[in-house]
């Protein structure tokens, strides 16, 4: 019976996505400066979803969109292998807390997400670029993800000005991360956290 039951749970583990057979890795970073990382496996069924989501963009802007979504989910997953569930937008509501973030673990956890979805084939309109750094009143930093609008098949790129800022660190774990365009973010454009 013990071992019916046993197999059974493994077979429903499984059945969610919980299998770590054929899964992706992930490094999540947290407790700011990445003091803290912990690897995450994204089963391949539920990567699949969000790589679909990212597939129906109809443009540029549609891409963006989803690709906001995506990235909170994906930090909700990684949010069921570590503490960064309690991860809350800005610095302040989370503070001492096992699992925050600052904007540095989020650009590079943003980035790292990013880097796995365009390896996957799933930025069709954007690539990824470094993480950014604003600099306002010679003190105040702040990192983010980005990433820029590619050539499109016609072969017109466009302009230098579309870059966007990825940010996650704005928003409480697992909600949309807010995508600007990076002149906007540069300038100190964002929610107030």
């Amino acid at each position: 019976m013990l071992r019916r039951c046993f197999l059974v749970g493994v077979l429903a583990l499984a059945a969610l996505g919980f299998s770590r057979a054929g899964a992706e890795e992930v490094s999540v970073c947290f407790n700011y400066g990445c003091l803290a990382n912990a690897p995450v496996h994204l089963a391949p069924a539920r990567l699949d979803v969000l790589l679909l989501a990212l597939a129906q963009a109809k443009n540029e802007a549609d891409e963006r969109r989803r690709l906001a979504v995506v990235i909170g989910k994906l930090y909700a997953i990684a949010a069921e292998q570590s503490p960064i569930g309690n991860d809350r937008g800005g610095n302040h509501a989370d503070d001492g807390v096992d699992g925050r973030m600052d904007c540095i673990d989020h650009a590079t956890t943003t980035t790292r997400f990013l880097e796995l979805l365009a390896a996957k084939g799933g930025l069709k309109w954007h690539r990824v670029l470094a993480p950014e750094r604003r600099l306002r009143f010679f003190v105040l930093q702040h990192y983010s993800a980005a990433i820029e609008e590619l050539c499109r098949p016609q072969g017109d790129c466009p302009p230098q000005d579309d870059r966007y800022a990825v940010d996650s660190w704005f928003v409480d774990n697992g909600e949309p991360a807010v995508v600007l365009p990076l002149e906007a973010w540069h300038a100190g454009a964002g929610p107030n956290v």
